[in-house]
Protein backbone atom coordinates (compact mmCIF):
# COMPACT_ATOMS: atom_id res chain seq x y z
CA UNK A 1 0.00 0.00 0.00
CA UNK A 2 1.45 3.35 -1.08
CA UNK A 3 1.66 5.80 1.83
CA UNK A 4 2.04 8.78 -0.53
CA UNK A 5 -1.19 8.64 -2.49
CA UNK A 6 -1.40 11.16 -5.32
CA UNK A 7 -4.54 11.51 -7.43
CA UNK A 8 -4.82 13.76 -10.47
CA UNK A 9 -8.16 14.87 -11.91
CA UNK A 10 -7.98 16.05 -15.53
CA UNK A 11 -10.92 18.39 -15.97
CA UNK A 12 -10.78 19.50 -12.36
CA UNK A 13 -12.90 22.58 -13.04
CA UNK A 14 -15.93 20.42 -13.85
CA UNK A 15 -19.18 21.14 -12.04
CA UNK A 16 -19.09 17.46 -11.00
CA UNK A 17 -15.86 17.83 -9.00
CA UNK A 18 -17.62 18.63 -5.68
CA UNK A 19 -19.09 15.11 -5.95
CA UNK A 20 -15.56 13.75 -5.97
CA UNK A 21 -14.47 15.99 -3.12
CA UNK A 22 -17.37 14.78 -0.98
CA UNK A 23 -16.40 11.21 -1.84
CA UNK A 24 -12.75 11.77 -0.87
CA UNK A 25 -13.92 13.15 2.49
CA UNK A 26 -16.26 10.24 3.21
CA UNK A 27 -13.61 7.68 2.31
CA UNK A 28 -10.55 9.33 3.80
CA UNK A 29 -10.03 6.55 6.36
CA UNK A 30 -9.73 3.92 3.62
CA UNK A 31 -8.28 6.23 0.96
CA UNK A 32 -5.78 8.54 2.73
CA UNK A 33 -4.89 10.90 -0.10
CA UNK A 34 -1.79 12.98 0.46
CA UNK A 35 -1.90 15.00 -2.79
CA UNK A 36 -4.87 15.91 -4.98
CA UNK A 37 -4.20 17.77 -8.22
CA UNK A 38 -7.08 19.40 -10.07
CA UNK A 39 -5.92 20.20 -13.61
CA UNK A 40 -7.70 22.11 -16.35
CA UNK A 41 -7.03 24.23 -19.44
CA UNK A 42 -6.74 28.01 -19.75
CA UNK A 43 -10.39 28.35 -20.82
CA UNK A 44 -11.38 26.62 -17.59
CA UNK A 45 -9.18 28.72 -15.29
CA UNK A 46 -12.04 30.64 -13.63
CA UNK A 47 -14.11 27.52 -12.96
CA UNK A 48 -11.03 25.71 -11.65
CA UNK A 49 -10.36 28.52 -9.17
CA UNK A 50 -13.97 28.45 -7.99
CA UNK A 51 -13.95 24.66 -7.60
CA UNK A 52 -10.59 24.83 -5.83
CA UNK A 53 -11.94 27.34 -3.30
CA UNK A 54 -14.98 25.19 -2.57
CA UNK A 55 -12.84 22.03 -2.30
CA UNK A 56 -10.54 23.70 0.25
CA UNK A 57 -13.53 24.82 2.33
CA UNK A 58 -14.98 21.30 2.21
CA UNK A 59 -11.68 19.76 3.34
CA UNK A 60 -11.28 22.35 6.10
CA UNK A 61 -14.82 21.77 7.36
CA UNK A 62 -14.15 18.02 7.46
CA UNK A 63 -10.82 18.55 9.23
CA UNK A 64 -8.93 16.66 6.55
CA UNK A 65 -5.37 17.56 5.59
CA UNK A 66 -5.00 16.95 1.86
CA UNK A 67 -2.42 18.87 -0.16
CA UNK A 68 -4.70 20.34 -2.85
CA UNK A 69 -3.04 21.77 -5.96
CA UNK A 70 -4.74 23.65 -8.81
CA UNK A 71 -2.84 23.69 -12.08
CA UNK A 72 -3.10 24.45 -15.79
CA UNK A 73 -0.01 22.26 -16.29
CA UNK A 74 -1.33 18.78 -17.05
CA UNK A 75 2.11 17.19 -16.89
CA UNK A 76 2.66 18.53 -13.38
CA UNK A 77 -0.60 16.91 -12.29
CA UNK A 78 0.22 13.57 -13.93
CA UNK A 79 3.83 13.22 -12.75
CA UNK A 80 4.13 10.33 -10.28
CA UNK A 81 0.36 10.11 -9.78
CA UNK A 82 -1.07 6.80 -8.60
CA UNK A 83 -4.50 7.38 -10.11
CA UNK A 84 -5.53 9.73 -12.91
CA UNK A 85 -9.23 10.48 -13.34
CA UNK A 86 -10.31 12.05 -16.63
CA UNK A 87 -13.59 14.01 -16.80
CA UNK A 88 -13.06 16.63 -19.50
CA UNK A 89 -15.13 17.96 -22.41
CA UNK A 90 -13.27 19.02 -25.55
CA UNK A 91 -14.93 22.14 -26.93
CA UNK A 92 -16.92 22.70 -23.73
CA UNK A 93 -20.73 22.91 -23.74
CA UNK A 94 -20.81 24.89 -26.99
CA UNK A 95 -19.47 21.80 -28.76
CA UNK A 96 -22.07 19.65 -27.04
CA UNK A 97 -24.76 21.97 -28.34
CA UNK A 98 -23.50 21.49 -31.89
CA UNK A 99 -23.38 17.72 -31.39
CA UNK A 100 -27.04 17.75 -30.42
CA UNK A 101 -28.24 20.18 -33.10
CA UNK A 102 -26.46 18.83 -36.19
CA UNK A 103 -28.25 15.44 -36.33
CA UNK A 104 -31.62 17.06 -35.63
CA UNK A 105 -31.26 19.04 -38.88
CA UNK A 106 -31.62 15.71 -40.66
CA UNK A 107 -34.33 14.26 -38.38
CA UNK A 108 -31.84 12.08 -36.55
CA UNK A 109 -31.34 11.71 -32.79
CA UNK A 110 -29.05 14.42 -31.40
CA UNK A 111 -27.44 13.16 -28.18
CA UNK A 112 -24.03 13.77 -26.66
CA UNK A 113 -22.83 10.14 -26.44
CA UNK A 114 -25.17 8.14 -28.67
CA UNK A 115 -25.50 8.25 -32.46
CA UNK A 116 -24.09 11.08 -34.57
CA UNK A 117 -23.66 13.43 -31.60
CA UNK A 118 -21.60 10.89 -29.71
CA UNK A 119 -19.61 10.27 -32.88
CA UNK A 120 -18.64 13.96 -33.11
CA UNK A 121 -17.66 14.00 -29.44
CA UNK A 122 -15.52 10.91 -29.94
CA UNK A 123 -13.67 12.41 -32.92
CA UNK A 124 -12.78 15.49 -30.86
CA UNK A 125 -11.82 13.58 -27.75
CA UNK A 126 -9.80 10.59 -29.02
CA UNK A 127 -6.71 12.67 -29.96
CA UNK A 128 -6.78 14.42 -26.57
CA UNK A 129 -7.07 11.24 -24.48
CA UNK A 130 -4.22 9.70 -26.49
CA UNK A 131 -2.10 12.80 -25.91
CA UNK A 132 -2.81 12.56 -22.18
CA UNK A 133 -1.73 8.92 -22.33
CA UNK A 134 1.63 9.92 -23.83
CA UNK A 135 2.21 12.05 -20.73
CA UNK A 136 1.16 9.17 -18.48
CA UNK A 137 3.53 6.75 -20.24
CA UNK A 138 6.42 9.14 -19.66
CA UNK A 139 5.59 10.64 -16.26
CA UNK A 140 3.53 8.03 -14.39
CA UNK A 141 3.94 4.66 -16.16
CA UNK A 142 2.53 2.70 -13.21
CA UNK A 143 -0.55 4.90 -12.80
CA UNK A 144 -4.08 3.67 -13.35
CA UNK A 145 -6.17 5.81 -15.70
CA UNK A 146 -9.84 5.88 -14.76
CA UNK A 147 -11.75 7.45 -17.61
CA UNK A 148 -15.15 9.02 -17.00
CA UNK A 149 -15.03 11.18 -20.14
CA UNK A 150 -17.73 10.29 -22.67
CA UNK A 151 -18.14 8.37 -24.85
CA UNK A 152 -16.39 6.27 -22.21
CA UNK A 153 -16.42 2.93 -24.03
CA UNK A 154 -15.01 4.34 -27.25
CA UNK A 155 -12.28 6.26 -25.43
CA UNK A 156 -11.37 3.21 -23.36
CA UNK A 157 -11.03 1.20 -26.55
CA UNK A 158 -8.82 3.87 -28.13
CA UNK A 159 -6.51 3.81 -25.08
CA UNK A 160 -6.42 0.01 -25.01
CA UNK A 161 -5.57 -0.24 -28.71
CA UNK A 162 -3.13 2.64 -29.08
CA UNK A 163 -1.28 3.05 -25.75
CA UNK A 164 0.42 1.06 -23.00
CA UNK A 165 -1.49 2.83 -20.23
CA UNK A 166 -3.35 0.76 -17.67
CA UNK A 167 -6.92 1.94 -17.98
CA UNK A 168 -10.47 1.23 -16.86
CA UNK A 169 -13.51 3.00 -18.29
CA UNK A 170 -16.20 4.14 -15.89
CA UNK A 171 -19.87 5.04 -16.04
CA UNK A 172 -22.45 5.74 -13.36
CA UNK A 173 -25.17 3.70 -15.09
CA UNK A 174 -24.19 0.29 -13.61
CA UNK A 175 -24.08 1.53 -10.02
CA UNK A 176 -27.23 3.59 -10.66
CA UNK A 177 -29.00 0.49 -11.96
CA UNK A 178 -28.00 -1.46 -8.86
CA UNK A 179 -29.37 1.33 -6.65
CA UNK A 180 -32.59 1.36 -8.69
CA UNK A 181 -32.98 -2.41 -8.33
CA UNK A 182 -32.56 -2.12 -4.57
CA UNK A 183 -35.24 0.57 -4.45
CA UNK A 184 -37.54 -1.43 -6.72
CA UNK A 185 -37.16 -4.48 -4.46
CA UNK A 186 -37.29 -2.39 -1.26
CA UNK A 187 -34.01 -3.75 0.08
CA UNK A 188 -30.52 -2.56 0.93
CA UNK A 189 -28.20 -2.22 -2.05
CA UNK A 190 -25.71 -4.58 -0.38
CA UNK A 191 -28.28 -7.36 -0.75
CA UNK A 192 -28.39 -6.93 -4.53
CA UNK A 193 -26.22 -8.58 -7.18
CA UNK A 194 -26.73 -7.76 -10.84
CA UNK A 195 -25.09 -9.22 -13.91
CA UNK A 196 -24.62 -6.67 -16.70
CA UNK A 197 -23.25 -7.17 -20.17
CA UNK A 198 -22.75 -5.04 -23.24
CA UNK A 199 -20.86 -1.87 -24.03
CA UNK A 200 -20.98 1.58 -22.50
CA UNK A 201 -24.45 3.16 -22.81
CA UNK A 202 -25.66 -0.04 -24.46
CA UNK A 203 -25.71 -2.61 -21.67
CA UNK A 204 -28.33 -5.01 -20.43
CA UNK A 205 -29.04 -6.27 -16.93
CA UNK A 206 -29.48 -10.00 -17.47
CA UNK A 207 -29.70 -11.20 -13.87
CA UNK A 208 -30.90 -9.72 -10.59
CA UNK A 209 -30.21 -11.63 -7.39
CA UNK A 210 -31.49 -10.39 -4.01
CA UNK A 211 -30.40 -12.13 -0.82
CA UNK A 212 -29.18 -15.06 -2.88
CA UNK A 213 -32.47 -15.52 -4.78
CA UNK A 214 -32.68 -14.99 -8.54
CA UNK A 215 -35.67 -12.68 -9.05
CA UNK A 216 -34.86 -11.55 -12.59
CA UNK A 217 -38.27 -12.32 -14.09
CA UNK A 218 -40.13 -10.52 -11.32
CA UNK A 219 -37.87 -7.48 -11.70
CA UNK A 220 -38.35 -7.32 -15.47
CA UNK A 221 -42.12 -7.32 -14.88
CA UNK A 222 -41.91 -4.61 -12.20
CA UNK A 223 -39.53 -2.49 -14.25
CA UNK A 224 -42.06 -2.07 -17.06
CA UNK A 225 -44.35 -0.05 -14.81
CA UNK A 226 -41.68 1.62 -12.67
CA UNK A 227 -40.66 5.21 -13.20
CA UNK A 228 -37.17 6.57 -12.66
CA UNK A 229 -35.28 3.78 -14.42
CA UNK A 230 -33.40 6.23 -16.61
CA UNK A 231 -30.86 9.07 -16.53
CA UNK A 232 -31.42 12.78 -15.90
CA UNK A 233 -30.96 13.58 -19.59
CA UNK A 234 -33.22 10.82 -20.98
CA UNK A 235 -37.04 11.09 -20.99
CA UNK A 236 -38.68 8.47 -18.79
CA UNK A 237 -40.80 6.68 -21.37
CA UNK A 238 -41.97 3.38 -19.86
CA UNK A 239 -40.97 -0.03 -21.16
CA UNK A 240 -43.51 -2.44 -22.63
CA UNK A 241 -43.91 -5.37 -20.19
CA UNK A 242 -44.18 -8.07 -22.86
CA UNK A 243 -41.15 -6.60 -24.64
CA UNK A 244 -38.99 -6.88 -21.51
CA UNK A 245 -40.19 -10.40 -20.78
CA UNK A 246 -39.43 -11.53 -24.33
CA UNK A 247 -35.99 -9.88 -24.18
CA UNK A 248 -35.21 -11.55 -20.87
CA UNK A 249 -33.16 -8.56 -19.76
CA UNK A 250 -33.49 -4.97 -18.61
CA UNK A 251 -32.10 -2.45 -21.12
CA UNK A 252 -30.32 0.63 -19.79
CA UNK A 253 -31.86 4.08 -20.19
CA UNK A 254 -29.95 4.83 -23.39
CA UNK A 255 -31.68 1.95 -25.17
CA UNK A 256 -34.71 4.21 -25.47
CA UNK A 257 -32.92 5.95 -28.33
CA UNK A 258 -32.90 2.64 -30.21
CA UNK A 259 -36.12 0.95 -29.11
CA UNK A 260 -38.24 4.14 -28.99
CA UNK A 261 -36.49 6.21 -31.63
CA UNK A 262 -39.63 7.92 -32.97
CA UNK A 263 -40.79 9.05 -29.52
CA UNK A 264 -37.32 10.22 -28.53
CA UNK A 265 -36.79 12.16 -31.75
CA UNK A 266 -40.19 13.82 -31.44
CA UNK A 267 -39.40 14.83 -27.85
CA UNK A 268 -36.02 16.28 -28.89
CA UNK A 269 -37.48 18.29 -31.74
CA UNK A 270 -40.24 19.68 -29.50
CA UNK A 271 -37.73 20.53 -26.74
CA UNK A 272 -35.54 22.28 -29.27
CA UNK A 273 -38.38 24.72 -29.91
CA UNK A 274 -39.13 25.72 -26.32
CA UNK A 275 -35.91 25.17 -24.31
CA UNK A 276 -33.15 24.34 -26.79
CA UNK A 277 -30.87 21.33 -26.56
CA UNK A 278 -29.85 19.54 -23.38
CA UNK A 279 -26.59 21.53 -23.65
CA UNK A 280 -28.59 24.76 -23.38
CA UNK A 281 -30.33 23.46 -20.26
CA UNK A 282 -27.04 22.31 -18.73
CA UNK A 283 -25.45 25.72 -19.39
CA UNK A 284 -28.11 27.36 -17.25
CA UNK A 285 -27.77 24.71 -14.53
CA UNK A 286 -23.98 25.17 -14.51
CA UNK A 287 -24.23 28.96 -14.32
CA UNK A 288 -26.41 28.63 -11.24
CA UNK A 289 -24.13 25.99 -9.72
CA UNK A 290 -20.98 28.07 -10.11
CA UNK A 291 -22.71 31.06 -8.54
CA UNK A 292 -23.44 28.80 -5.57
CA UNK A 293 -19.86 27.45 -5.56
CA UNK A 294 -18.51 31.01 -5.28
CA UNK A 295 -20.21 31.55 -1.90
CA UNK A 296 -17.39 31.78 0.67
CA UNK A 297 -19.75 30.34 3.28
CA UNK A 298 -20.51 27.20 1.25
CA UNK A 299 -18.46 24.25 2.50
CA UNK A 300 -20.56 21.27 1.35
CA UNK A 301 -21.69 19.84 -1.96
CA UNK A 302 -24.93 21.73 -2.67
CA UNK A 303 -28.05 19.59 -3.29
CA UNK A 304 -28.69 21.56 -6.51
CA UNK A 305 -25.86 19.56 -8.12
CA UNK A 306 -28.37 16.72 -8.55
CA UNK A 307 -30.02 18.78 -11.31
CA UNK A 308 -26.83 18.38 -13.35
CA UNK A 309 -27.33 14.61 -13.56
CA UNK A 310 -24.54 12.12 -12.97
CA UNK A 311 -26.04 10.47 -9.90
CA UNK A 312 -23.59 8.24 -7.99
CA UNK A 313 -20.66 9.65 -9.97
CA UNK A 314 -18.28 9.85 -7.01
CA UNK A 315 -19.59 6.54 -5.67
CA UNK A 316 -18.61 4.77 -8.89
CA UNK A 317 -15.24 6.51 -9.17
CA UNK A 318 -14.13 6.09 -5.58
CA UNK A 319 -15.46 2.56 -5.22
CA UNK A 320 -13.05 1.71 -8.00
CA UNK A 321 -10.09 3.68 -6.63
CA UNK A 322 -10.57 2.22 -3.14
CA UNK A 323 -10.90 -1.36 -4.39
CA UNK A 324 -7.66 -1.07 -6.35
CA UNK A 325 -5.78 0.77 -3.59
CA UNK A 326 -6.99 -1.64 -0.88
CA UNK A 327 -6.89 -4.80 -3.03
CA UNK A 328 -10.52 -5.57 -2.13
CA UNK A 329 -11.36 -8.18 -4.75
CA UNK A 330 -14.99 -7.04 -4.98
CA UNK A 331 -17.20 -6.98 -8.07
CA UNK A 332 -17.94 -3.84 -10.09
CA UNK A 333 -19.20 -3.23 -13.62
CA UNK A 334 -16.60 -1.36 -15.67
CA UNK A 335 -15.20 -0.98 -19.19
CA UNK A 336 -12.26 -3.25 -20.01
CA UNK A 337 -10.74 -5.23 -22.89
CA UNK A 338 -13.10 -8.04 -23.90
CA UNK A 339 -10.62 -10.92 -24.17
CA UNK A 340 -13.37 -13.43 -24.97
CA UNK A 341 -15.83 -12.59 -22.18
CA UNK A 342 -18.48 -11.62 -24.73
CA UNK A 343 -17.85 -14.32 -27.31
CA UNK A 344 -19.70 -12.60 -30.16
CA UNK A 345 -17.33 -9.58 -30.05
CA UNK A 346 -13.63 -9.29 -30.96
CA UNK A 347 -11.13 -9.84 -28.15
CA UNK A 348 -9.45 -6.43 -28.44
CA UNK A 349 -12.55 -4.23 -28.12
CA UNK A 350 -13.84 -2.61 -24.92
CA UNK A 351 -16.87 -4.07 -23.19
CA UNK A 352 -18.83 -3.18 -20.06
CA UNK A 353 -19.08 -6.23 -17.81
CA UNK A 354 -18.79 -7.38 -14.22
CA UNK A 355 -15.17 -7.52 -13.06
CA UNK A 356 -13.26 -8.48 -9.94
CA UNK A 357 -11.33 -5.39 -8.80
CA UNK A 358 -8.00 -5.78 -7.01
CA UNK A 359 -4.61 -4.08 -6.84
CA UNK A 360 -3.82 -5.21 -10.38
CA UNK A 361 -6.94 -3.68 -11.88
CA UNK A 362 -10.15 -5.15 -13.31
CA UNK A 363 -10.55 -8.84 -14.20
CA UNK A 364 -13.69 -9.72 -16.21
CA UNK A 365 -15.96 -12.46 -14.87
CA UNK A 366 -17.29 -15.10 -17.24
CA UNK A 367 -20.96 -14.51 -18.03
CA UNK A 368 -23.50 -16.84 -16.45
CA UNK A 369 -26.19 -16.08 -19.03
CA UNK A 370 -26.17 -16.76 -22.75
CA UNK A 371 -26.35 -13.77 -25.08
CA UNK A 372 -29.64 -13.99 -26.94
CA UNK A 373 -30.04 -12.99 -30.62
CA UNK A 374 -32.11 -9.92 -29.67
CA UNK A 375 -29.19 -8.63 -27.62
CA UNK A 376 -26.42 -9.91 -29.88
CA UNK A 377 -27.75 -8.24 -33.02
CA UNK A 378 -27.81 -4.66 -31.73
CA UNK A 379 -24.66 -5.15 -29.66
CA UNK A 380 -22.55 -6.33 -32.60
CA UNK A 381 -23.79 -3.56 -34.87
CA UNK A 382 -23.08 -0.72 -32.43
CA UNK A 383 -19.73 -2.22 -31.46
CA UNK A 384 -18.74 -2.33 -35.16
CA UNK A 385 -19.63 1.37 -35.33
CA UNK A 386 -17.42 1.98 -32.29
CA UNK A 387 -14.49 0.13 -33.83
CA UNK A 388 -14.74 2.25 -36.97
CA UNK A 389 -15.12 5.41 -34.88
CA UNK A 390 -11.89 4.68 -33.00
CA UNK A 391 -10.11 4.16 -36.31
CA UNK A 392 -11.54 7.36 -37.78
CA UNK A 393 -10.69 9.33 -34.65
CA UNK A 394 -7.08 8.16 -34.74
CA UNK A 395 -6.43 8.33 -38.50
CA UNK A 396 -8.71 11.15 -39.62
CA UNK A 397 -9.84 9.00 -42.54
CA UNK A 398 -12.99 10.47 -44.09
CA UNK A 399 -14.16 7.21 -45.68
CA UNK A 400 -13.84 5.32 -42.38
CA UNK A 401 -15.89 8.05 -40.70
CA UNK A 402 -18.64 7.69 -43.31
CA UNK A 403 -18.69 3.92 -42.83
CA UNK A 404 -19.01 4.36 -39.07
CA UNK A 405 -21.91 6.80 -39.29
CA UNK A 406 -23.74 4.87 -42.01
CA UNK A 407 -23.93 1.62 -40.06
CA UNK A 408 -25.07 3.28 -36.84
CA UNK A 409 -28.76 2.41 -36.33
CA UNK A 410 -29.60 6.03 -35.47
CA UNK A 411 -28.18 7.32 -38.79
CA UNK A 412 -28.56 4.49 -41.29
CA UNK A 413 -28.27 6.41 -44.57
CA UNK A 414 -25.24 7.18 -46.71
CA UNK A 415 -26.66 10.52 -47.84
CA UNK A 416 -27.49 11.60 -44.30
CA UNK A 417 -24.15 10.31 -42.97
CA UNK A 418 -22.24 12.40 -45.52
CA UNK A 419 -24.26 15.53 -44.70
CA UNK A 420 -23.82 15.05 -40.95
CA UNK A 421 -20.09 14.34 -41.23
CA UNK A 422 -19.49 17.40 -43.41
CA UNK A 423 -21.34 19.55 -40.86
CA UNK A 424 -19.35 18.02 -38.00
CA UNK A 425 -16.06 18.71 -39.74
CA UNK A 426 -17.03 22.24 -40.73
CA UNK A 427 -18.24 23.18 -37.22
CA UNK A 428 -15.41 21.50 -35.29
CA UNK A 429 -12.36 22.54 -37.32
CA UNK A 430 -10.47 23.73 -34.25
CA UNK A 431 -10.67 20.27 -32.67
CA UNK A 432 -10.39 17.90 -35.65
CA UNK A 433 -6.89 18.51 -36.97
CA UNK A 434 -6.47 14.79 -37.70
CA UNK A 435 -8.77 15.30 -40.73
CA UNK A 436 -7.02 18.39 -42.14
CA UNK A 437 -5.09 16.70 -44.96
CA UNK A 438 -8.09 14.87 -46.40
CA UNK A 439 -9.12 16.34 -49.75
CA UNK A 440 -12.77 15.40 -49.22
CA UNK A 441 -13.28 17.91 -46.42
CA UNK A 442 -15.16 21.02 -47.49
Amino acid sequence: MNKNLKIAVIGGGSSYTPELIEGFIKRYAELPITQLYLADIEEGREKLDIIGGLARRMFDKAGINIDLKLTLNRREAIKDANFIITQFRVGLLDARGRDERIPLRYNRIGQETTGAGGFAKALRTIPVILDICKDIEGLAPNAMLLNFTNPAGILTEAVLKHTNVKTIGLCNIPIGTKMQMAELCETDVNNVFIEMLGINHLNWTTKVVVNGKDISNEVFTKAASASGLTMKNIPDFGWDASFLQAMGALPCGYHRYFYMEDDMLKEQLESLEYEGTRADVVKKVEQDLFELYKDPNLAIKPPQLQERGGAYYSEAALNLVSSIYNNKGDIQTVNVRNNGVISCLPDEVSVEVNCIIDSQGAHPIQLSTEISPQIRGLLQLVKAYEELTVEAGVTGNYDTAIQALTIHPLVGSIKVAISILNDILAENKAHLSQFKVDSKIT
